[in-house]
């Protein structure tokens, strides 16, 4: 019996990895260095409307951005306990933008909030749901939960609003204005046609707001609001069965986005599908066969330069470096949502597949900083090519660089390395 491209892809990578992953020592060492020298480009004292230190991917983005700053804050927090105060600042500063209504938007700068012309393109721009696992984060490295309190309305307000505008009764689910409104800036399982806004339950939003509902009840926990600690849970575990319901589908072994009109399934394999995967959504057994049957296949998801952002089956499968007006979601490699799947190997047991991952993100990583002094947002798949930001795609045609959530490689290669996982979870 002949073996399958699955099989030898796994041999040869493993052949490739091998001084790797036996000692990523080495090359944790040589991505610290590196990175010693360009994560302070992600810190901006405060100024203006940001009245705390904040946090921006740098290069071409000078705002604070929601998820990015999520993960560079955790990144920091990680790396010293002290750090941890930089996520803390970015709730306070996230939280202390609300409006009347409980709206929040996507990035604040220094002047303020977005222009309205930006919402006039691309919707509401709500920030996504990361505040109060951010404020989780930072109250455990911090060792203190109190300074939640002076925000704590105002996170429950945020969170109402996002039921308010996002949820949908009939399905008990969740879904995006828009592909643009997820951070997947063209995620072929979504849409940006303006005439089909908030069509599609979407995956990734409902795990999201599952692991938000999840940090709430631990807040209120933590602050003595046991009623609304229970409150959050069953809201937790209500959407978690909603997921299973109407997003599992079994006999593909997948979740899918699923229109909200027909119910149907939107068949495309793309990364944010896999993002339940960080928690306890399936069965154990559900989600290893998913990652043997589509993650870490190489006939899907996983390239020789790290896991895809869209199934290289699917037809609009590319690696085309584009920036503006969208980034692409649509194969290259973005470091993190390979964060996110290192976790959910390691969560099933692939502890071997997870180190691997690690040390071709760090080699990638390095790579990238030694041709450039700095790195890209995203990476050809195939080939480990730095797509964007180029230098032709920004304004004063000069090679702006990009660290922000790139930031996680390091993360991946102290847990895969030492065993110094710190990862996204908390006491629950």
């Amino acid at each position: 019996m002949r073996p399958t491209l699955a099989a030898l892809f796994t041999v040869l990578l493993s052949c490739s990895q091998v001084n790797t992953t036996k000692n990523l020592h080495p090359l944790l060492d040589d991505v610290s260095s590196a990175y010693a020298k360009l994560e302070p480009q992600t810190i901006r004292p405060a100024e203006g409307f940001l009245k705390y230190d904040y946090l921006i991917p740098a290069g071409a983005y000078k705002q604070m951005w929601d998820w990015d700053g999520f993960f560079i804050g955790s990144h920091l927090a990680h790396q010293n306990r002290e750090q941890a105060k930089y996520l803390k600042w970015w709730v306070l500063s996230f939280a202390g933008a609300i409006d009347k209504v409980g709206y929040v938007p996507v990035f604040l700068t220094t002047e303020g909030l977005p222009e309205p012309k930006l919402h006039e393109t691309f919707g509401a721009f709500t920030v996504k749901p990361f505040l109060a696992q951010g404020a989780v984060i930072a109250s455990e490295r911090l060792g203190d939960y109190q300074w939640v309190t002076p925000v704590w309305k105002n996170l429950g307000l945020i969170l109402a609003y996002r039921e308010k505008t996002q949820f949908d009764p009939k399905w008990e689910l969740y879904f995006w204005e828009n592909a643009m409104q997820s951070g997947e800036d063209n995620n072929v399982a979504l849409t940006n046609d303006p005439k089909d806004r908030n069509a599609i339950l979407a995956v990734d939003l409902c795990t999201f707001q599952m692991r938000e509902y999840k940090a709430m009840a631990r807040l209120a926990e933590m602050l003595g609001k046991k009623t609304e600690a229970g409150e959050y849970r069953r809201k937790a575990e209500g959407l978690r069965a909603a997921m299973l319901k109407h997003l599992w589908f079994a006999e593909d072994g997948m979740f899918f986005n699923v229109r909200r009109d027909t119910g149907k399934p939107v068949r495309s394999i793309s990364g944010s599908n896999f993002i339940p995967l960080i928690e306890d959504i399936l069965p154990p057994a559900d989600a290893r066969t998913m990652i043997r049957r589509y993650l870490w296949s190489p006939e899907h998801m996983l390239a020789p330069y790290g896991i895809r952002s869209l199934s290289k089956q699917d037809p609009g499968y590319n690696n085309v470096s584009m920036f503006d007006p969208y980034s692409n979601w649509q194969g290259p490699v973005w470091i993190n949502t390979n964060y996110l799947y290192f976790l959910a190997l390691r969560r099933y047991g692939f502890d071997e597949e997870a180190r691997q991952l690690a040390g071709i993100l760090g080699r990638l990583v390095l790579a990238d900083i030694r041709k450039w002094g700095s790195m890209h947002e995203c990476y050809h798949a195939e080939t480990g090519e730095g797509l964007a930001p180029t230098a032709e795609q920004v304004r004063d045609h000069v090679f702006p660089g990009f660290v922000g959530w790139n930031l996680l490689v390091q993360d991946m290669l102290q847990c895969a390395a030492k065993g110094d996982c710190f990862g996204l979870d908390w006491p629950r």
